[in-house]
């Protein structure tokens, strides 16, 4: 199944399981030492800040480090340009449609790169940012007051010049801890495209984003239990001309409504941990507000579906649900306080969102 559809202004979305955030001063900030997500604070001037650790959205839960960001009025994410694990591990490369979903989100990306490694048991380990880089970037979003996404292109303009200083780091790294990274052609090869024009750059990511969508596409992953193998391929638009390529874990269609469902899975416990939560939500996030949705090019109206299993659980309880089933499915399955809180919290997210959390034991 061929599904499209789009995103045709700013997303809106009001989070709910967001966490308290430390807190931390600018004038001592390092973002190496920083938590995941936190709040730094310059004078009156309060930012979210989130940090990955490579450019690959698929690894250490990014989306979830974004989420516990949404609460604060400005929100910044600071995301290596390149992340090269050593010649026999993987290097990965930033990529367009990334730059973009944060534009959506309304959150400033700080595109940097690594200065520093550590080699443990011949492995490249605790990869460092230029801090002094990270920190003048923050101060100029302090004097910014243009939009995430008009910020977000003019780094793109900077990406030639980081990615000359990722290759001298690459150098100096390799130099410093004995270990060969993988050929510099391959860096010269991505600034090439980069320096072409945007638009390369864009068909570049989207080509990879494709690719990856494919090979999920044919994919189980293991943290998924899935009523039907229904998978199908989402290309979303939007208001900046931008493409995403989503892979859905399952689709169900009844009447003229799609349902997009997205499933994460726990064998040991009660519920998926927080991290994967929050990982679906920002496809909820995304699902939540779309429009003009066709399937095989039939308009329909979407439904974006949060399912939560676990071996765990018995029986079924949805954000539709009144209270007084969901009390009495909590003390049918002896929900312990913490996860009847989480539970809730995630059910008034989805109803003030407009979409469906179900959770239940594997049928």
């Amino acid at each position: 199944m061929e599904i499209t559809g789009k995103i045709t202004g700013v997303i809106r979305y009001e989070a709910r399981l967001l966490k308290r955030l430390e807190e931390r001063e600018l004038r001592s900030f390092d973002i190496n030492d920083a938590p995941s997500y936190c709040v730094v604070k310059d004078g009156f001037y309060r930012f979210g800040v989130s940090k990955w650790v490579s450019p690959k959205r698929t690894r250490s839960y990014p989306y979830e480090r974004v989420y516990n960001t949404l609460g604060c009025s400005k929100k910044i994410t600071i995301i290596p340009i390149v992340k090269d694990e050593g010649k026999n591990g993987d290097r990965d490369f930033i990529q367009w449609d990334t730059i973009l979903l944060m534009s959506l989100l309304d959150v400033y990306v700080i595109l940097a790169h690594y200065s520093q490694a550590s080699v443990k048991e011949r492995k490249i380990t605790d990869q460092k940012f230029d801090n002094n880089y990270v920190v003048s970037k923050i101060k100029e979003i302090e004097k910014c007051h243009s939009s995430a996404l008009h910020w977000n292109l003019k780094e793109i303009d900077s990406l030639a010049t980081l990615i000359q200083e990722a290759k001298n780091s690459c150098k100096k790294i390799e130099k410093q801890i004995g270990i060969i990274l993988h050929n510099v052609k391959g860096l010269d090869d991505f600034q090439a495209k980069i320096t072409k024009e945007v638009s390369t750059f864009k068909e570049f990511s989207r080509l990879k984003a494709a690719q990856a969508q494919k090979r999920e596409f044919a994919t189980s992953q293991p943290k998924e239990s899935l009523a039907t193998i229904t998978k199908a391929k989402i290309t979303i638009g939007n208001y900046l001309g931008g493409l995403y390529y989503f892979t859905v874990d399952e689709t169900r269609i009844e009447k003229d409504a799609l349902f997009l469902i997205e499933s994460k899975h726990s064998r040991n416990a009660i519920l998926p941990s927080q991290a994967d939560i929050k990982d679906g939500l920002l496809k909820m996030i995304l699902y939540s507000n779309l429009s003009d949705v066709t399937a095989n090019d039939k308009a329909l109206n979407c439904v974006a579906v949060l399912n939560l299993t676990s071996q765990k659980l018995a029986g079924n309880i949805s954000s539709v649900s009144s209270d007084t089933d969901f009390d009495a499915y909590a003390k049918s399955v002896k929900l312990l306080p913490n996860a009847k809180k989480l539970i809730a919290a995630l059910f008034e997210e989805a109803r003030k969102n407009r979409f469906i959390v179900n959770i239940g034991g594997v049928k």
